[in-house]
């Protein structure tokens, strides 16, 4: 589908630089918008890279497992039974940790390892246990945006991270509305049963 809408951009883009004789304007923006989005690249890579690697960094010195006993009263109580299955409850704990710091593709592969833990259980709260993992890490709740900061910085913002505050205060409504939609659904859902 997006190939399809990209491709009919790409031709109405042609038309009217033929239309209004404008072609050489509509190449040069495309050659430089191409080059703008590899600057960009290599800039979040770097970026990335930095902060995935502390993230691992944080792992292997036992950060993280001091993270998770810090946020096991909630995870306890948003993800029933969770403590029977550590590696969900792990990759769940590093994954809202790559989110607070705004690491959204560091987040991903723990997030995709998290639902699959999720998975395997034999829990009947299996499904509610994903569909609440999915709110927390669409909403994911930002104390630093790095990938924006980044992204701000990159095309020239005097201060990349003012828009923290706004920010976190819309991915905590974001995450407590879904939260509490979470619960709502499940409840009606166990009351039909």
């Amino acid at each position: 589908m997006l190939e399809v809408l990209i491709l009919i951009l790409l031709c109405v883009s042609i038309i009217f630089g033929i239309e209004n004789n404008t072609l050489n304007q509509v190449s040069s923006a495309a050659i430089d918008s191409c080059t703008k989005a590899i600057e960009l690249v290599i800039y979040l890579a770097g970026s990335m890279a930095f902060w995935g690697g502390i993230m691992k960094i944080a792992d292997k010195a036992g950060v993280t497992r001091k993270f998770e006993k810090i946020i096991s009263p909630l995870t306890r109580l948003l993800f029933k039974e969770i403590e029977h299955n550590p590696k969900a409850k792990n990759a769940i704990t590093m994954n809202i940790a790559a989110n607070l710091f705004g690491l959204g593709n560091a987040a991903t592969p723990l997030g995709i390892t998290a639902v699959k833990e999720l998975n395997k259980d034999n829990s009947p709260y299996r499904k509610r246990n994903i569909a609440m993992f999915v709110v927390l890490n669409t909403a994911s709740i930002q104390l630093i945006p790095t990938t924006i900061g980044s992204m701000r910085l990159a095309h020239g913002a005097a201060s990349p991270f003012d828009v923290t505050p706004s920010i976190l205060i819309t991915s905590l409504i974001s995450a407590m509305t879904g939260c509490i939609m979470v619960y709502v659904l499940y409840m009606s859902k166990r009351k039909k049963i």
